[in-house]
């Protein structure tokens, strides 16, 4: 296999499709409205958070980490993560010169299809999202080509281009890198047109539903989609969807597209990558570079109009996140702060206050982080695995490791499920076992 000469270069949004990470109830989602009972059939999870519900993992590692399950290669190049759902794990990966979304079984690795869906513009880093009521997957491109294919025997069912059918662009150069969104019947993706910043699909057969305009005025950030991925917000009673565009914050109503409120003091003119977390009247986001920062945004109705509120805003000194994901549990988030950094930080979201942290861990670099069994797994931009309590009193190492390769920025958001760690390393496949034994 071969990657692109500039896949370095081309990838910096890997993790994207949004990162970030929330509470178990924060994207608006239960548990219980997904048939494949907590697969994690998505980007950052059933809820769209980054936290597993699993439970009886490893309360420590030691020196050489956990035992590896198995170790595969075949992916192709590209930074996105995986998606779970029954017995497979699905990707998408830079492929014999193709774009490919990939299918292997979960219990070995080993190869069930690869479906190339698109002409290689750039390594692809957006998760493929599962529909855990048909099993069709829905997968995107470096330059926007949306796939959906049957989950069982890859084959295609529909496609659509952002930039041919839309209009579409992203804020930057990196390409696009979302995950979209099933929500009932609708597929929710983001184009970055002026016109259709945001659209609703019917997700069997990619029909437009509605589509929704990108904000208007003199803004902060750039025109075009950012590199996050859209969450599904009930605030104030009013299903909507939150998404990070190149001119920061902006929600939709559910039912028809409409422009609900938008927000752009977080935007940066480079890239907006973290996903957002939304927690009941309540957003939290954040964005790195220099000009990015991070904010707590409270939903306001005023008659049957909804508006935003802006409880604080840190500069992008006293916090960040550049990409690897924020998690909220109860009343803190957990993030690596600062450009390119990652150092573990502990904040209270309802007033931002720092609890700990913001100094180097284990490793160098942004990191990309899941919490499962009341334990933070960051994996760090060099290839260091580091494992950290979810204790608001003091930041507590519980482990570290390097992993087995590191084919480029180790920038792929971890998964977690069954007493299994997923890591994803351009071409390899690694699983690992962090049950407690």
């Amino acid at each position: 296999m071969k990657y692109s000469n500039s896949w370095m270069a081309k990838t910096l949004a890997c993790w994207v499709g949004g990162l970030v990470l929330s509470l178990t109830t924060s994207s608006g989602l239960s548990l219980a409205e997904f048939p494949g009972d907590g697969d994690w059939h998505q980007w950052r999870g059933p809820e769209r958070n980054g936290v597993s519900s699993e439970k009886g993992l490893a309360a420590s590692w030691g020196e050489s980490g956990p035992p590896m399950i198995y170790q595969v290669r075949g992916m192709g190049g590209g930074m996105a993560s995986v998606s779970l759902f029954k017995d497979r794990l699905y990707s998408i990966g830079e492929l014999e010169g193709k774009v490919r979304l990939v299918c292997r079984k979960l219990e070995d690795g080993e190869l069930l299809w690869a479906t190339p869906f698109a002409e290689l513009a750039g390594s692809p880093n957006g998760t493929p999202t599962v529909d855990p009521e048909t099993g069709l997957v829905y997968a995107v491109s470096f330059d926007g080509v949306l796939a959906c294919c049957n989950g069982e025997t890859g084959k295609l069912v529909w496609s659509t281009s952002f930039q041919k059918d839309f209009g579409g662009k992203m804020e930057s150069v990196w390409g696009y890198s979302e995950s979209p969104l099933i929500d009932g019947n609708k597929l929710i993706c983001t184009p970055g047109s002026a016109k259709a910043m945001v659209v609703a699909l019917n997700k069997n057969n990619g029909k437009v539903i509605w589509t929704g305009p990108s904000p208007a005025g003199q803004l902060r950030g750039n025109d075009g989609a950012g590199y996050s991925s859209v969450v599904v917000s009930e605030a104030r009673g009013v299903r909507q969807y939150i998404q990070l565009i190149g001119h920061g914050i902006v929600s939709y109503a559910a039912n028809d597209g409409r422009l609900l409120w938008n927000y752009d003091r977080v935007a940066n003119g480079t890239a907006n990558i973290p996903t957002p977390i939304v927690h009941e009247n309540f957003v939290f986001c954040s964005s790195g570079y220099d000009d990015g920062g991070t904010a707590l945004l409270e939903i306001q109705k005023q008659g049957k109009q909804l508006k935003v509120r802006e409880v604080y805003y840190k500069k992008n000194s006293e916090l960040q996140n550049h990409h690897g994901g924020m998690i909220m549990i109860g009343d803190y988030v957990y993030m690596g702060h600062g450009h390119n950094q990652g150092f573990p930080a502990c904040v209270k979201w309802k007033t931002g206050e720092n609890v700990w942290g913001r100094a180097r861990g284990a490793g160098n670099g942004s990191a990309a982080i899941v919490a499962a069994d009341d334990k933070l797994y960051f994996r760090y931009q060099d290839g260091t695995m580091a494992l950290i309590a979810t204790n608001p009193s003091q930041y507590e190492l519980l482990g570290q490791f390097k992993l087995p390769t590191h084919e480029g920025e180790s920038w792929p958001h971890p998964v977690i499920q069954d007493g299994r760690l997923y890591i994803r390393d351009q071409d390899y496949l690694q699983c690992f076992d962090v049950s407690a034994k």
